[in-house]
């Protein structure tokens, strides 16, 4: 074993690693230099990247190579890098044969389809049998009536209070990216100015009222003649 360099459990799933004094100064060109640190349990120092580095040949030596080699394979500046373990047969044919992901300067293993199903099944399994025990406890059997269901008592379930959400603040990342996003938006698309609509010039128009006055005759009421028999 390599003095310094912690064992590798049977399921290096649940295993991280990293390096807190070279985290601030990743980048694309030293990713692959972390990753081969001597305390880093997921690099196998048998594989050609060493051979090349201590060789002092140039990287892209690895592709006339035969055997183990580590490859950058995706980049998401600054938080995420994946790194790829690969056996190399010909200068164009290699077999991936794991996968590890840099977040924030931690490094895991990314599971394999098996190790995710396996994961499901038994996270299925497990609330099934829970579902199932408590549905069995709350059974009962009579000799005349047979099997019943008694759910607390008779007693409705108390109903679950809803948490409220905390929402998280945003961490100086996400508001780069977000403000990087925006920028790029408003270049793309620039905001168009309306020009200012002016009034149209009213036209001088004299109204003139006439006040008409209606004469009306003031005639006397008809005199009412008596009636004659």
């Amino acid at each position: 074993m390599v003095p310094g360099r912690a064992p590798v459990p049977d399921n290096p799933l649940g295993l991280s690693w990293h390096d807190s004094a070279l985290i601030p100064m990743l980048n694309p060109s030293n990713i692959m230099e972390y990753f081969s640190e001597k305390s880093n349990p997921f690099f196998d120092r048998t594989c050609n990247n060493e051979i090349v580095k201590m060789q002092r040949l140039n990287p892209e030596q690895l592709t006339n190579m035969t055997g183990l080699e580590y490859i950058l394979l995706h980049v998401q500046e600054p938080i995420l890098y994946v790194i790829r373990k690969q056996e190399r047969h010909s200068p164009t044919q290699a077999t991936p044969l794991a996968d590890y992901y840099i977040i924030a300067g931690v490094v895991y293993q990314a599971p394999d389809l098996g190790s995710v199903v396996n994961s499901r099944l038994l996270s299925t399994v497990h609330h099934l049998q829970s579902a199932i025990e408590e549905a069995s406890s709350c059974s009962r059997y009579h000799p005349s009536k047979g099997y019943t269901w008694d759910f607390k008592n008779g007693k409705s379930l108390p109903a679950k209070k809803e948490v409220p959400v905390r929402e998280e603040p945003s961490s100086l990342f996400q508001r780069q990216r977000v403000d990087m996003l925006l920028a790029e938006l408003t270049r793309k698309f620039p905001l168009t100015v309306p020009k200012p609509i002016q009034p149209a010039p009213e036209s001088a128009v004299e109204v003139k009222q006439e006040i008409k006055t209606e004469k009306k005759d003031m005639k006397p009421p008809p005199e009412k003649k008596p009636r004659t028999n």
